[in-house]
């Protein structure tokens, strides 16, 4: 089979947070650039996370200096590029006097405080949860308290929105779009795909791979591309569960366990928390990752040692999973494991594969960028760095002021109800316009599912973020399927399998 392309610079294989990093990156120095991904854009680990950027204050304890210096620095800039999908959040650390020692734990906060040049949020402060309104739904024995700062994102929708950058910038990308084989040939790269709904099977010339397949990093290295590589990875197991919040105020807890192990318990979608993670050593297939029992009984205990209001198997609304590869640096303990990355150059025959191992959601720009310093010498004519100074899709806002932009949004459409407005504002930022067309009224939306979904969001998801099943949708690019009862969910899904839609997907 021929290519059915002229010779592209970057074929990027993985449309998880890496790939779509680095082919946004390359694009936007001018490279031709194609994305694959076997599946939906975010489908593994990137929308399976704890969705926090953060410095991982954790990682001090392990000596990560510089990983959490790089995460920090990296939480500031992007702040400041996506405030529509990232924003602030303080996080209560009751103490507890059997774990860490509060000297111990202050001088982390100290060091997460001044590492990383930080500018726009709070620093920390000591509580007394006898007298402070966030002690009050905790326990009495614990008295003595921290408050930090880091930050929340939509973890799935960072990765849409850099695809979608990407795209913009002249990437092809390519969902349910497995990439089956990929030989060197003449001194550059002989790429097939297969679409994994039609059977197509599509050619490409490439003068470079970037494998950014995640969990499957070495696969791709050893079955797609015939090589090998002494570095690998080792997939950690995290599992979340969603519950009804449970206290007020828009601020997390962060609790210890006697294992040393640290729990969030976020405020999420509104009205309900987002519990975990765990960490535990998976040999499985990644697609099959699910939560077990033992896990949703460890987080409740963790949760139960801390709080008045006791939490039980029913109160658990929903739960994911996720598998996380992790750079395998030899350290037994899962969560000793780096969460930094590295990257494997390969130019044996000529034609170069650049593999990623590991990395975290914080750093994916970063780790996008110096990827792009590894190959400097095979793409010389590539443009230089570019996106520490530049918005996501969405994030066009003057001066990252998102709540000064909801207010232009609620004066721009004084006839949308206030949670549509914050729905749209959240997830499309500056594009909120894009969604919304025309409307002039509610009914211009189109049909309603419930909840916060009209007509309108699923035709543009589907136009514009590759959305091509009813889960791509309420899943993934949004949270609807939160909001939307059992016969809403199926009563959208019938919609969208309606055949005008169906062939725009």
């Amino acid at each position: 089979m021929s290519p059915d392309t002229d010779m592209i610079d970057l074929f990027v294989i993985g449309g998880g947070i890496n790939g779509a990093g680095v082919a946004r990156d390359a694009a936007g120095r001018g490279l031709k650039v194609v994305l694959c991904e076997k599946g939906d854009l975010a489908e593994g680990t990137s929308s399976r996370s704890g969705k926090l950027v953060h410095g991982g204050l954790r990682y001090l304890e392990y000596y990560e200096f510089r990983l959490v210096r790089e995460a920090l620095i990296e939480r500031e800039v992007l702040m400041r590029n996506a405030p529509h999908i990232i924003w602030p959040m303080r996080f209560v650390l009751p103490h507890s006097p059997q774990d860490r020692p509060a000297w111990l734990v202050r001088l982390g906060l100290f060091l997460y405080d001044n590492l990383g040049g930080r500018k726009k949020l709070p620093g920390t402060r000591t509580l007394d949860l006898r007298r402070d309104p966030e002690g009050a739904p905790l326990l009495d024995r614990y008295f003595k308290g921290f408050e930090y700062s880091d930050c929340w994102v939509d973890d799935a929708r960072l990765v849409v929105l850099n695809a979608v950058d990407a795209a913009e910038r002249g990437a092809e990308v390519l969902t349910r779009s497995a990439c089956v084989s990929a030989r060197r040939e003449g001194g550059a790269w002989t790429v097939e795909t297969r679409d994994e709904r039609s059977g197509e099977i599509r050619s490409f010339r490439a003068r470079c791979i970037a494998n950014c397949a995640g969990p499957r990093v070495s696969d791709v290295i050893n079955n797609v591309a015939g090589g090998n590589s002494a570095r690998n990875v080792r997939l950690v197991k995290g599992s979340h569960i969603i519950v009804p919040k449970f206290w007020k105020g828009s601020h997390a807890y962060l609790v210890q366990n006697n294992d040393k192990r640290v729990i969030f318990i976020n405020p999420y979608e509104g009205d309900m928390a987002l519990i975990g993670t765990t960490d535990l050593a998976y040999e499985g297939r990644p697609e099959d990752v699910a939560v077990d029992e033992t896990e949703i009984d460890y987080l409740l205990a963790v949760v139960n040692r801390y709080f008045k209001e006791k939490l039980r198997r029913g109160d658990v609304l929903h739960s994911f999973s996720g598998v996380r590869p992790l750079f395998d640096d030899g350290k037994g303990n899962p969560s000793a494991v780096t969460r930094d990355y590295v990257f494997d150059l390969d130019q044996n025959g000529g034609a170069p594969m650049l593999n990623i191992f590991g990395g975290k959601i914080t750093t994916f720009r970063e780790l996008a960028e110096r990827g792009m310093h590894r190959l400097k010498a095979i793409f010389p004519e590539m443009g230089p760095d570019w996106t520490a100074e530049a918005p996501l899709p969405g994030g066009e806002i003057a001066n990252a002021d998102y709540e000064s932009y909801i207010e232009l949004l609620r004066e721009l459409y004084p006839w949308m109800p206030r949670k549509l407005v914050h729905h749209y504002g959240r997830l499309y930022g500056a594009r909120t316009g894009d969604v919304v067309a025309n409307a002039m009224s509610l009914d211009a939306l189109g049909r309603y599912f419930g909840g916060q979904l009209y007509e309108a969001e699923a035709r543009y998801l589907v136009a514009k973020e590759w959305a091509k099943t009813p889960e791509d949708v309420l899943w993934r690019r949004t949270k609807h399927y939160l909001h939307l009862t059992p016969e809403e969910r199926q009563a959208f899904a019938e919609w969208f399998d309606s055949a005008d839609l169906a062939e725009a997907a």
